[in-house]
């Protein structure tokens, strides 16, 4: 179950890297020119569209894809980890004389 779970998380991996990765760049860059007035040589309302998808026309559905992936990535990989494995239970040991 491990290997399978590694599986995916490795390809789920691959295939966000881009887009996350672009949604993350976008958004910190979007921060920068906004608020802090950084000119970084390309328009804030240039780099919002690149956040948000408007510019390759996905502005529906690129947020949920990146939350879906995300979500993905969460559950592959928190799975891959032993935080939500079943704890052995001790073998009882026998009360030793006082």
């Amino acid at each position: 179950m491990k290997r399978a779970f590694r599986k995916y998380h490795r390809v789920l991996a691959t295939i966000l890297c881009l887009p996350l990765g672009l949604t993350v760049l976008t958004g910190m860059a979007t921060t920068v020119v906004g608020e802090w007035s950084w000119n970084l040589g390309i328009s804030r309302r240039l780099i919002l569209g690149l956040h948000t998808g408007e510019i390759f026309h996905l502005e529906a559905i690129y947020p949920i894809l990146n939350g879906l992936g995300l979500i993905g990535l969460l559950v592959t990989g928190s799975s891959m980890t032993s935080v939500f494995k079943a704890r052995k239970s001790r073998t009882s040991i026998p009360d030793s004389p006082e």
